[in-house]
């Protein structure tokens, strides 16, 4: 069994985002300030991806991400370009453990709609043809639908254009398959879909704040499922898309825990997603019993085994085990190894160095073909 595959999702695989490097957290810095043109902007940004791509070529991946560095956020920044979203002030933010990030929330003003000059589409196309001076297959990655209906605060949709929080999920869909239509012609073959919702459904303690935002939970992973094979049926044979359940990544903290049983049944054996990644770097993931589900076939798991949230690396004589530990429960070559998230789901990033950083990936990669080569 070999590291290197033909397709995604790959032995040694990543998550998305990186730490920002000091040059562009500057030039967002004085852009924000008025200080520095969008052109100026922008080319301070070309110039990061592109190095951030040879730097994942040589570090030993085949994949190559545009490390989020275009964005503020993992999510607001993608849900607050579609038609009919807008990201609005609240009079809190996103409650982490010991920590609370800026006070901003999604408001639905109109008809939700994939615009077609969506600016994220311009930030693949650069990701495309930086991957391709190296050889990499480019990944980009987007929020799932479902974190748009779960972060939905209440009344935060305009009554005249929905009914309620159920009457966006048509044009939800809508949205979602035409970004999927749109990246695919871009030249887009591995698209991830970033979700903190599945995580939540894990914990009583976000299920109790989901109701209390007006959401009912009853059901919800079955709906979740249906929402998301809505969006996937009819993609092209050749459109990889997977998912990241993220437990919650913001200055290393965290929000999220409980294990995968509530939702494994439901998001491994029931959606169409192609592949997983699945946090598994502390014990708030639980165990690796719920891979059981995981169908037979060409379904790919992640096992997040290196934690994104500090600079300590692991040991790869403690790392082994633990996947020849999950593969008693789904088989070992339907399982892979990635960080168990990104360095910097926002523009803030973790608490590591760059060099640990990378030290994170080569151990990746490192492993990946110790286990599997």
């Amino acid at each position: 069994m070999s590291t290197t595959t033909a397709t995604p999702p790959f032995r040694a695989d990543i998550v998305g985002s990186f730490l920002r490097p000091a040059a562009l957290a500057e030039a967002r810095a004085q852009h924000a300030a008025g200080d520095l043109s969008d052109d100026a902007l922008r080319a301070v940004e070309d110039a990061a991806v592109e190095a951030l791509v040879q730097q994942q070529a040589e570090n030993g991946l085949q994949v190559a991400t545009d490390g989020e560095f275009r964005r503020s956020w993992w999510h607001f920044d993608f849900f607050g370009l579609l038609d009919g979203v807008e990201i609005v002030e609240l009079d809190h933010g996103i409650q982490f453990q010991g920590v609370q990030t800026r006070p901003r929330g999604i408001e639905i003003t109109g008809p939700i709609r994939f615009p077609a000059d969506h600016p994220f589409l311009a930030h693949f196309r650069a990701l495309r043809d930086a991957a391709a001076r190296t050889g990499a297959t480019p990944k980009f990655t987007i929020p799932a639908p479902t974190v748009l209906d779960f972060r939905l605060e209440p009344d935060h949709i305009d009554p005249a254009t929905y009914s309620g929080r159920d009457a966006i999920i048509d044009d939800l869909v809508t949205t979602y398959r035409d970004a999927l239509a749109a990246f695919y012609n871009a030249g887009a073959r591995y698209l991830q879909f970033d979700d903190t919702a599945w995580a939540y459904l894990c914990s009583d303690a976000e299920l109790a704040k989901a109701r209390e935002r007006g959401i009912d939970t009853e059901g919800i992973a079955e709906r979740y499922a249906t929402l998301l094979n809505r969006i996937l049926e009819g993609k092209p044979d050749d459109l990889i898309v997977t998912t990241h359940v993220c437990r919650g990544n913001f200055r290393s903290t965290w929000i999220s825990s409980g294990g995968y049983e509530p939702i494994a049944e439901q998001l491994l054996g029931n959606t169409a997603y192609d592949g997983y990644f699945l946090e598994y770097d502390s014990e708030r993931a639980g165990g690796f019993e719920p891979l059981r589900f995981l169908p037979a076939g060409d379904k790919i798991v992640e096992l997040g085994l290196i934690t994104t949230k500090s600079g300590e690396l692991e040991d790869a004589d403690d790392i082994r085990p633990r996947i020849e530990e999950a593969s008693s429960f789904a088989p070992l070559e339907q399982l892979a190894l990635s960080p168990q998230c990104g360095f910097a789901s926002t523009e803030e990033g973790n608490t590591l160095t760059e060099d640990e950083q990378w030290a994170k990936i080569r151990s990746v990669v490192d492993i990946s073909r110790s286990v599997w080569g």
